[in-house]
């Protein structure tokens, strides 16, 4: 064999190794100028699916920002989490979002992507208003039907739960991070929980799964929060 054709063989064999990452089911290339099929399931301000018409919410329009990088058209798909999840599994769906916490059940099902923004929630002090260093036996409002509320009330924090944080009520309030300016609050040393946000792709995509890290990573976390934000004025005024 020539000197050439073996150096030859030996660099295909060198990128076949270690080469560029690729998808077992060519989703990357089906999604590219083609159709984006995105599982949404409620979570607001992530996510918010209505009875009637297209999903919205701060990854609603960041999904919307990767398709139009692709040239892609999205086709919505709302459902629990579960359920999602098992068509992600095969293969129905190119992704699934609405606020997926790292820490989920979900990798047997899934792929998930490394963490492209991390939210805190916390109790925070209207003008005002002090925010004791003990909230034993204190009134602190928050959003009803939220996990939040049994944690405070196992703490023995006396909960008065609202429709919806304002800044107006006179007392300590329990709000995600990205509240804090909007609603002219500040922050205390109460944090009640720290979330790793990631989106749930297929398994064995990894150009796919590249291509979408890419997109998300490039995402500062002002972006993040300026989009949730929005998306919670949004759905003030429904």
């Amino acid at each position: 064999m020539r000197r050439g054709g073996a150096v030859l063989i030996l660099i295909i064999m060198l990128v076949t190794a270690c080469g560029l990452p690729q998808d077992t089911a060519g989703t990357l290339a089906d999604v590219r100028d083609g159709v984006l099929r995105v599982g949404v399931t409620e979570n607001p301000p992530w996510v918010r699916v209505p009875d009637e018409g297209p999903p919205s919410g701060a990854e609603v329009r960041l999904v919307t920002q990767l398709a139009a990088e692709l040239g892609a058209e999205v086709e919505w798909y709302p459902g629990s989490e579960s359920a999602l999840m098992a068509a992600l599994k095969d293969r129905v769906l190119d992704v699934v979002v609405g606020g997926l916490d790292a820490k989920a059940p979900w990798t047997k099902e899934a792929s998930l992507t490394r963490p492209y923004v991390t939210t805190r929630t916390l109790v925070a002090a209207p003008a005002g208003v002090r925010v004791p260093d003990d909230l034993t036996g204190h009134r602190v409002a928050v959003r009803g039907g939220t996990a939040d509320v049994a944690a405070l009330t196992s703490e023995g924090v006396h909960v008065v739960a609202v429709d919806e944080v304002t800044g107006t009520e006179g007392m300590p309030v329990v709000v995600g991070e990205w509240r804090l300016a909007e609603l002219g609050l500040t922050s205390s040393r109460h944090e009640l929980s720290s979330t790793d946000h990631v989106w749930a792709l297929p398994p064995g995509e990894n150009a796919w799964q590249v291509a979408v890290e890419r997109f998300l990573l490039e995402r500062s976390h002002a972006d993040v929060m300026r989009l949730l934000v929005e998306a919670q004025r949004a759905e003030a005024t429904r």
